[in-house]
């Protein structure tokens, strides 16, 4: 029996065509916001056969990579206020950067303020190592997540 879905007509954006601006300097192996965005925009979304990017779930405004502080700092909008993906989602985002990105890097996800109606649980699960680490011991979970971010 099929699932029935939680939001069966998410609005769905236009797919950006960033590119780095012409005064990128190459030669630095640095972090910016432009790289973080380019390793989270093609995650799959758990419910939607469409991505992050396309769903507006991740935006480049919404990413703060420091890379002196060895910081990174992404913020995703569910698609509504009420999403019970969007635990699934911001692990999915975890992972994907924490597969991605040096290990000097502290990565924290968080749900853009004033999008979801449990945002501080959410935020809690989402930055808290032991429960991170007990989420990806679950099998089955680290197989949606590792569904979600193949073709990213």
């Amino acid at each position: 029996m099929p699932k029935e879905l939680e939001n069966p007509n998410p609005k769905v954006f236009e797919v950006s065509d960033l590119k780095r601006p012409e005064n990128f300097d190459a030669d630095r192996d640095e972090f910016d916001s432009f790289e973080i965005f380019e390793l989270i925009r093609r995650i799959n979304d758990p419910e939607h056969p469409m991505t992050l990017e396309q769903l507006n779930v991740v935006q480049l405004a919404l990413i703060d990579a420091d890379d002196k502080n060895n910081r990174v700092l992404v913020r995703f909008t569910p698609t509504i206020p009420h999403c019970s993906m969007a635990t699934l989602i911001g692990l999915s985002i975890r992972v994907k950067l924490l597969r991605s990105l040096p290990s000097r890097f502290k990565v924290d996800i968080k749900v853009t303020e004033g999008t979801h109606a449990s945002e501080d649980a959410v935020n809690k699960q989402l930055n808290d190592k032991e429960r991170v680490a007990a989420a990806l011991d679950n099998s089955q979970l680290l197989g949606v997540v590792n569904n979600c971010i193949a073709n990213s």
